[in-house]
């Protein structure tokens, strides 16, 4: 039975249950500052809603800002993590919520950050273990945003050192990990196929290659979706944009494509 209660809330992270995922992230209030003022707020998370985005992603108070009328059929991830620009260690990440918490606020699933490589990795590894122990005795999925980030870090897209990095998140007790597209993008592939559980890709820097490139490489290398948040939020049109990765998300991919859309990925 709590297998059942597990598998039911993963199911409720994909909308078409097609086990892929559009999650939108909307944490960075805390990272770097507001995502947007106070009295867009709510447009902005029913544009991401109506766009067909399967999740948000913000941290416990904000759920409480959040119409839940506006949601849906949304699923709500409450992510557990937090650091500012400002620390000294701007690597480092600490647990500012509890599982339960999350759950008392309606939430699906709750996720936390982990930076390999960086000072405090070890303090961020126990945190994500205590964090994993909980999920599994309230039995809630777990998103882990893993990523190679930190002074030992040479490339933090070499694709051997990003199949490390999922796979660390797996063994940990994740149940989807989050992690950057490799370099080169096709190399995305072998990080896929390297781990046991989902992986879905960050939506990257702004730049010159399109976003929906950015996806169908993503997708065509075998990924389970993404997590697109600064590229939604500041975007003037985030609903057709998010409807855009949605589509690209929950459509059937060739896999033939990846080696033509990768040139597009690294123009």
């Amino acid at each position: 039975m709590s297998a059942m209660r597990k598998a039911l809330r993963l199911r409720r992270l994909s909308r078409p249950h097609d086990d892929r995922y559009l999650f939108v992230p909307l944490d960075h209030s805390v990272s770097d500052g507001p995502v947007v003022p106070r009295d867009r707020w709510n447009e902005l998370i029913r544009a991401v809603v109506q766009g067909g985005a399967d999740a948000v992603i913000v941290h416990k108070g904000r759920v409480r800002t959040i119409d839940p009328l506006v949601l849906g059929g949304c699923a709500l991830i409450v992510h557990l993590s937090a650091g500012t620009a400002h620390m000294a260690d701007a690597n480092a990440k600490v647990i500012v919520g509890e599982v339960d918490e999350a759950l008392r606020l309606g939430a699906d699933a709750v996720s936390v950050h982990v930076n390999i490589g960086s000072d405090t990795e070890a303090r961020q590894l126990t945190d994500l273990g205590r964090v994993a122990a909980a999920c599994d005795s309230w039995n809630v999925p777990l998103v882990v945003m893993a990523y190679a980030r930190g002074p030992r870090v040479g490339d933090p897209r070499d694709p051997a050192l990003l199949a490390h990095v999922v796979n660390i998140a797996a063994d940990l007790g994740a149940d989807i990990v989050k992690t950057n597209l490799a370099h080169p993008a096709e190399d995305t592939a072998d990080v896929v196929e390297s781990c046991p559980i989902p992986v879905i890709v960050a939506g990257g820097p702004a730049s010159a290659h399109s976003l929906a490139g950015h996806a169908r490489v993503a997708m065509a290398a075998g990924c389970a979706g993404l997590a697109v948040g600064r590229r939604v939020f500041t975007s003037p049109a985030p609903m057709p944009l998010v409807a855009e990765l949605a589509s690209i998300v929950h459509a059937p991919t060739d896999a033939s494509l990846i080696h033509a859309l990768t040139a597009l990925e690294n123009r």
